[in-house]
């Protein structure tokens, strides 16, 4: 076979399988398929991070990566702050599950999705910690994710998921820039203020109270606990309310 037959054997079947492409694309019958070159790809615009609750990295990466468990996540980072990419940030890795946060119900089309490899009950590693930290800096930049938009799993599961454990340092996150954080002294919340209405202006999904005022402290305060509201919940809501409140403000007076 001459180079110039197979060179327009080679040009038909790529025009052949964009024709397929094109004839295989989803639309409504009787919708008249014109595409337009005037679009651009979906950016996240949360960050979700997790942790596997494994003791070592390579069971982690193997469920991951395991097609019949139907579980992923963009980013896999071990305790000694090995990093390893296992979904395109263009696409939709399935690692938030059913979700609800400020209203949105599908966190995994809108979000990138780190895994901490730890078991739950142990700190996190410091090489682990300034891996994430470096990671987020670059993720957040490129794609202009908030600061406030850095989640746990719990917070937008809060009845299924309690990761990161109370042990994830949010706090030293919060001063390199990433997450909402209220520093003390915290100052009192003013009279009448509704804690229940906070939450929800945060983003909690209230359905469930007890797993959502668990989440809150876990992020926040470092307990487990679902009891009703003491004063310093309500004194820290308002002040993380107060904050966020202020971030949207100073986000959208960006050029």
């Amino acid at each position: 076979m001459s180079r110039a037959l197979a060179a327009r054997i080679f040009c038909a079947a790529l025009f052949f399988l964009l024709l397929s492409g094109c004839a295989g694309l989803s639309a409504p019958e009787g919708v008249r398929w014109q595409a337009s070159p005037n679009f651009d790809e979906r950016r996240p615009n949360f960050i979700i991070l997790h942790q596997t609750t494994n003791a070592a990295l390579e069971p982690a990466l193997r469920t991951l990566t395991d097609p019949q468990r139907k579980v992923s996540a963009h980013y896999l980072i071990g305790r000694d702050g090995t990093l390893i990419q296992l979904v395109d940030e263009k696409q939709r890795a399935w690692h938030a599950g059913q979700s609800w946060w400020g209203g949105l119900t599908d966190l995994n089309s809108a979000s990138i999705g780190i895994e901490l490899d730890n078991t739950g009950d142990e700190p996190f590693a410091e090489p682990q910690i300034l891996r994430l930290l470096d990671l987020l800096t670059e993720l957040r930049e490129r794609h202009k994710i908030p600061a406030t938009n850095v989640l746990a799993h719990g917070d937008v599961a809060p009845r299924r998921k309690v990761d990161p454990s109370h042990l994830f340092p949010w706090e030293r996150l919060a001063r390199a820039g990433h997450g909402l954080w209220c520093f003390s002294p915290v100052a009192a919340a003013p009279l009448g203020f509704d804690p229940t209405l906070a939450m929800q202006a945060l983003g909690y999904d209230l359905s469930d109270e007890i797993a959502a005022r668990r989440a809150f402290r876990r992020h926040f305060l470092a307990e487990e606990n679902g009891e009703p509201w003491r004063r310093v919940d309500i004194d820290l809501l308002a002040c993380l309310l107060a904050r966020k409140v202020h971030s949207a403000d100073a986000s959208r007076d960006l050029p």
